[in-house]
């Protein structure tokens, strides 16, 4: 008796290695829109994750943010209790939100996947997260200009989120869904239109040419990039935290909202940890992640390898970072302009 068709059996071992460490009789649950790659791995968690020993279900996401979106998600639901799936949710988002569509929809997305794994009880949200992702991903971070940590694209595991799929191409989805006859829906935005989101644009324009000038291979090429500099942004990141570790003042990274950094600690550190150590100060006082850009990271750094006795540095989050009496401030833009206020490191 013949076996499976090879793309399905690589995306049932893909899911298998996925929960691999899980406890037995966890709920699994898959984010599925009912496209093409999320109803492959639906159908590939419906098989392997039972054979596992645990349980299997689905979460659908409705972000209302096209003409009959209600309809796909109850379709995608269907498919998904059609391939054994249980429980298998239906959950309705506001996708509107600061950073633009996308941003703000990839937010509520991930708020509703953590809520549903909390209200189910799930151990783990499987994504539908391909190597072509991955590919756009890293291209999107390099037009950016982003560092490394966005180059290393979307990682495996994060927090209870999983994507088993990173391996697999979008090619291989669509052949596990003709292969067990499934009918994934295809969203019109993906088609990279005028006015698409930019990475369905990336996908059909930019990924395109570049297979066309530099030969086949690229998106393999750009997602061992991604694997490459995640190991990277990893040594690096715990580096930091330890340099960080090492240069807080004592009593606590927070206090009130405010991080004192001794800045002798930190001013030997080669320049890459340094700076994330820095970057995570700020976080830590309470700036946004997300709108904390490199020219605020450099601008704090100045404050310690080259300080003149310049003022204070605009935050995001309505913060600053000056430099007083040997150490390096980070907290709210109330402080007394008198730097001579902090008290000294060994006060």
């Amino acid at each position: 008796m013949a076996g499976p068709h090879p793309r399905v059996a690589a995306a049932r071992s893909a899911v298998t290695a996925a929960v691999a460490d899980l406890p037995d009789d966890a709920l699994v649950l898959v984010a599925c829109s009912g496209g093409t790659d999320s109803l492959a791995l639906a159908a590939a968690a419906a098989f392997a994750v039972p054979r596992t020993g645990r349980r299997a279900g689905a979460v659908v996401v409705d972000h209302g943010l096209q003409p009959g979106s209600d309809e796909v998600a109850h379709r995608a639901a269907a498919q998904c209790r059609a391939l054994g799936l249980d429980p298998v949710a239906v959950v309705r988002v506001d996708a509107t939100g600061p950073g633009g569509p996308e941003a703000a929809a990839r937010t509520a997305r991930y708020a509703a996947l953590d809520a549903e794994a909390a209200r189910l009880g799930a151990a783990a949200v499987l994504l539908g997260h391909t190597l072509d992702d991955q590919a756009e991903t890293v291209l999107l971070g390099l037009a950016r200009g982003s560092g490394a940590r966005a180059l290393a694209g979307m990682p495996r595991v994060r927090g209870v989120l999983r994507r088993p799929l990173l391996g697999l191409t979008r090619q291989d989805t669509a052949a596990v869904c003709a292969e067990l006859g499934l009918d994934p829906w295809h969203d019109p935005t993906n088609r990279g239109a005028p006015g698409d989101p930019l990475r369905s644009r990336v996908r059909a324009e930019v990924l395109p040419v570049l297979e066309r000038v530099l030969g086949p291979g690229v998106a393999h090429a750009l997602a061992r990039t991604a694997d490459q500099l995640r190991e990277d942004a990893d040594a690096l990141d715990g580096h930091a935290e330890a340099a960080l570790g090492t240069a807080l003042r004592p009593g606590g990274p927070v206090q009130a909202g405010r991080v004192v950094v001794d800045v002798a600690a930190l001013e030997g550190v080669p320049d890459a940890v340094r700076r994330r150590a820095l970057r995570r100060a700020a976080v830590a006082a309470g700036a946004p992640a997300g709108s904390l850009t490199r020219t605020h990271v450099l601008a704090m750094d100045r404050l310690l390898t080259h300080w003149h006795g310049q003022g204070p540095v605009a935050l995001p989050g309505r913060l600053v970072a000056r430099r007083a009496c040997g150490t390096l401030v980070v907290g709210p833009d109330d402080e007394p302009a008198d730097d001579r206020t902090v008290p000294p490191a060994d006060a």
